[in-house]
Parts: C-alpha cells; sequence; structure tokens
C-alpha cells in the first residue's frame, strides 16, 4: 500500500491589539495554501495560551500590547515546549524593546510598513528554522542601540572567544546585517565559504540563529553605528 505524503499548513498565531492589523494578515493568509491561521491573540498571555492550545509553528508578535508584552509572552513561547517561533513585528521608530524581544529569542523581526507579500515570506523563512533579519532593518536595529550609551561596557571580545580572526571578521559583518552574499563579496570569498564560516559560528559561539549572532556581534563590541 502506498503511502502518501502531504505537507501540512504552516499554523500561525497573529497576536497584535490592534484588530486591522490582525485583519490584514488573516486576509493575505487565507489566500495561501501553505499558511493558516490558528488563532489571534489581543495581548501576550493570550498568545501564549493559543500556541499551547493549537500547537502553532509561528506567532507574528507585537511588542506593545496590554498585560504581558510581546517581549514576556516571546520568551515564555520559546522557552517553552511547543517548539513554536516567533517574528517580531513592529512599529520600529518608536519601538525602544526590538533588542529585548531578540534576546526573549525571536527568529525575525519585521516593521509594519512592510509589504503583506515580505511579512508571508518571513513566516515560512522562520517556519523553515531559518531566522529572518532584513540587512537593512538590522542596520537600523545595531545603530539605534550602538548610538546609546552602554551601562557597563563588557570586556571586548567577552562572548566572542575562541573564533579565528576570519571567523571574528565574518561575525563583524553579520552583525553590520550582510547576508552571506554580502559577506562574501566584502572578504572575496564564495558563498558557499561564507555560508561555511557562519555554520561554524553558529556552533563555536552556541547562537540559536542568524539573529542571535547579530546579538553577539553587537555585545561583544565588533559594530558601530558607522
Amino acid at each position: 500500500m502506498s503511502e502518501t505524503t502531504t505537507e501540512r499548513p504552516v499554523r500561525v498565531v497573529l497576536a497584535d491589539d490592534q484588530p486591522l492589523v490582525r485583519t490584514a494578515l488573516r486576509m493575505v493568509i487565507t489566500d495561501t495554501e501553505d499558511l493558516v491561521v490558528a488563532g489571534e491573540a489581543a495581548n501576550g498571555a493570550e498568545a501564549v495560551r493559543l500556541v499551547e492550545e493549537t500547537g502553532a509553528d509561528v506567532v507574528v508578535m507585537d511588542l506593545r500590547m496590554p498585560g504581558t508584552d510581546g517581549i514576556e509572552a516571546t520568551r515564555l513561547i520559546t522557552t517553552g515546549p511547543t517548539g513554536a517561533r516567533v517574528v517580531v513585528l513592529t512599529t520600529f521608530d518608536d519601538d525602544d524593546h526590538v533588542y529585548g524581544a531578540l534576546h526573549a529569542g525571536a527568529s525575525g523581526f519585521l516593521v509594519k510598513d512592510m509589504a503583506l507579500d515580505d511579512i508571508l515570506a518571513a513566516v515560512r523563512v522562520v517556519a523553515s528554522g531559518d531566522a529572518l533579519i532584513a540587512p537593512s532593518v538590522t542596520r537600523r536595529l545595531i545603530k539605534q542601540f550602538t548610538d546609546r550609551p552602554k551601562p557597563a561596557p563588557a570586556a571586548p571580545g567577552r562572548r566572542a572567544e575562541g573564533i579565528t580572526d576570519r571567523e571574528r571578521e565574518v561575525l563583524t559583518l553579520v552583525g553590520r546585517g550582510l547576508s552571506n552574499t554580502e559577506v562574501a563579496a566584502e572578504l572575496h570569498i564564495s558563498v558557499a565559504t561564507a555560508k561555511t564560516y557562519v555554520t561554524r559560528l553558529l556552533a563555536k559561539l552556541d547562537a540559536r540563529d542568524r539573529v542571535q549572532l547579530v546579538i553577539i556581534a553587537y555585545e561583544a563590541g565588533l559594530v558601530s553605528a558607522a
């Protein structure tokens, strides 16, 4: 008897206290075959509950919500047993909590003025197990935090020990938001080689994904606002 395998749609929870945002996302997701809305939440506590109840794969998470905010909800979801991943969707320019969300385990960072199709593409990337933080957004994110005085200067390279000089160069470029293709062009190496370096960095620094490499590069003092 032959066995037919059909990939099930990615189950998505939409967490945002603005009904219009949820409605817009729900409408475009409804028109896709590979994504389905598993539930909608108006605050972080509801998002956590829905993930547990529905077994959702991805949460599209706003940060500013009443009660349990997006950062705490992200932390609860990513440290929980469900394996769900979180894509942060927020208004970047007035949000001071993005860095906290990435620290809490978010696998993607998007802004609300992005095209809806790009947001759906990001959900697919994160659902596949990768991380997504657009280079242009990364540069703005790093600039926002490097423009601020650090509360307590950490020892240089403290979180980037045990890597080679070349790996440090790659980590610096990843921290600046460069893609593998851009890293390859900058260092005059192949894209495959750049990808290999990134994979090594993930293993050596015990980083979950590329987003965490950006955080490590920032904390190690390898990136600047320039």
